[in-house]
């Protein structure tokens, strides 16, 4: 879908950028979590330390981890209580920056580690904030 090449895309180019801060990954790559689900966000980034201290055997297949940062983009087939759910499953499990993306009602819900979760209606970019720095997601092509 053009929607998650937009993202995967702008994440990619900012990767490109910062290599040496970590890796980022697309919806081809899975993680299982430390609670044991097998979670493939629509995006993802770890850090540089965190990813090096896999072995490289962890580093195929499922990435036994969860990632600092992950995206989820609501199709128009998803369920938002499923996919609201999935993203409190990862900050639980350790992730830092989570944005749930749903371009039907031009809403993002951003959640973070040990804070509220906050909504943004028609936000025309989002922030990496200190998690991706200097990351910014146009939301340009999503809403369409």
């Amino acid at each position: 879908c053009q929607r998650n090449l937009s993202i995967t895309g702008q994440l990619a180019s900012w990767y490109e950028k910062h290599e040496a801060l970590g890796e980022a990954f697309d919806s081809s790559t899975g993680f299982i979590l430390p609670n044991g689900a097998i979670r493939s966000p629509d995006a993802s980034w770890i850090t540089r330390q965190r990813w090096e201290s896999l072995t490289t055997q962890q580093r195929k297949g499922f990435v036994p981890l969860c990632p600092d940062f992950v995206v989820e983009l609501r199709s128009e087939s998803d369920r938002l209580p499923k996919l609201q759910a999935k993203m409190q499953e990862y900050i639980a499990n350790g992730a830092r920056l989570g944005w749930l993306i749903d371009p039907q009602n031009k809403r993002v819900e951003i959640y973070r580690f040990g804070r509220e979760l906050e909504v943004q209606e028609n936000p025309s970019n989002l922030s990496g904030e200190d998690v991706l720095w200097g990351f910014i997601l146009n939301l340009k092509r999503v809403w369409r």
